[in-house]
């Protein structure tokens, strides 16, 4: 049986089932990663392409690293790099691409909606590496697969999603991942950072951190959006961090088993201390490191690998 889809473009596209094999079949391709050799032929004579037209280091590096394991080719293309700052439309230069015959296109935009667009226009694979406010599919993914990982299952689990929910499209992917297999989301966020319509998210809503610390299994911290924020949502850094950030106090308040995660990059002294982000309970490598493991699966199922890994 091969793998139904040409193209991941959100969590909330994918079934339970569909999660599940994508979460089982990681973890045979982060074994490839703790060989001396490191390579697979897997994907070989397969083409991706990156382009990423939003600043990025861990998303991007991680893609070009999960293909080159399986032996397939990859080249990158920025928006500074490219004719887009000249004025091209996202249309023409992914037509332009298609041309050269990729396999694959990765892609990271700052407006919703452009990865479908090109899932319909375009014959190869697209792997929506983050659309605007809309999903960030693989980063849920890889955090479904750590907390797996880490407590042995998702289902029941009380995951607490904190910070700027506004503009997280990692905080939607979550949710949408997260409910589907079983987990209890909490958010928790001052009121000006909490979308519109979070109501119907099915999730429990919270303004009050400490409130809901003690019961968590998972506490996922997300970055203060700097580039997207002015002052009408919060007063100051140091405000938001005394209200919502994670401190060695609020560490200490955590169950025993419970974790910490991160989806990177780390606002240190804003929404996570030095104490957090490197205690004991920190999944923040982990993520990073079965980042490269999911991005191999993905790249492998989206271009006909069979649903067997030999």
């Amino acid at each position: 049986m091969n793998w139904p889809r040409k193209d991941l473009i959100g969590i909330q596209d994918l079934s339970k089932e569909e999660i599940i094999t994508i979460l089982e079949m990681t973890t045979s391709f982060k074994e490839i990663s703790k060989r001396d050799i490191k390579k697979v032929p897997t994907l070989r004579g397969k083409t991706v392409v990156l382009l990423f037209y939003e600043p990025s280091t861990r998303t991007r590096l991680s893609f070009e690293i999960a293909a080159k394991r399986l032996s397939a080719d990859t080249t990158s293309l920025s928006a500074s790099g490219s004719s887009f700052s000249k004025g091209e439309t996202i249309m023409d230069a992914a037509l332009n691409v298609m041309a050269m015959a990729p396999d694959c296109i990765v892609i990271r935009y700052p407006y919703a909606g452009i990865p479908q667009k090109l899932a319909r226009e375009l014959p190869c694979s697209i792997i929506n590496a983050g659309d605007g406010y809309h999903e960030h599919p693989t980063q849920a993914l890889l955090d479904m697969y750590s907390m797996q990982e880490r407590f042995g299952t998702i289902e029941g689990l009380r995951v607490v999603i904190v910070g700027d929910i506004f503009h997280s499209r990692v905080a939607r992917s979550n949710v949408y991942g997260l409910r589907k297999m079983g987990a209890h989301v909490s958010i928790v966020a001052p009121k000006t950072l909490l979308p519109p319509g979070i109501e119907t998210w099915g999730v429990d809503i919270a303004t009050d951190f400490d409130s809901v610390i003690p019961e968590a299994d998972v506490i996922m911290m997300l970055r203060v959006q700097k580039e997207r924020l002015n002052q009408q949502f919060f007063s100051d850094e140091r405000e938001y961090s005394f209200f919502y950030g994670l401190n060695k106090h609020r560490v200490d308040m955590m169950n025993s088993d419970a974790a910490i995660m991160h989806p990177g990059p780390m606002n240190r002294g804003v929404e996570i201390t030095h104490d957090a982000a490197d205690s004991a309970r920190s999944l923040i490598l982990n993520q990073v490191e079965n980042g490269v493991a999911v991005r191999m699966t993905l790249l492998y199922l989206s271009l006909g690998g069979s649903l067997h890994v030999d």
